[in-house]
């Protein structure tokens, strides 16, 4: 008898939202920062983004 070894199945699609407001669409990830395009405006000044031009 031949045991097979199941593996658990693959998450696809956008399992992680934004951290502040659980929105899916436009996260941004980069730098660990999980937020979500809107929510990054917001609050990037914050965080120490700056608009130099």
């Amino acid at each position: 008898m031949v045991r097979v070894k199941l593996r658990p199945k693959k998450k696809f699609g956008r399992s992680e939202g934004c951290v502040r407001c659980g929105r899916k669409r436009g996260v941004i990830r980069r730098y660990g920062l999980r937020l979500c395009r809107q929510c990054f405006r917001e609050v990037a000044y914050e965080l120490g983004f700056r608009k130099y031009s």
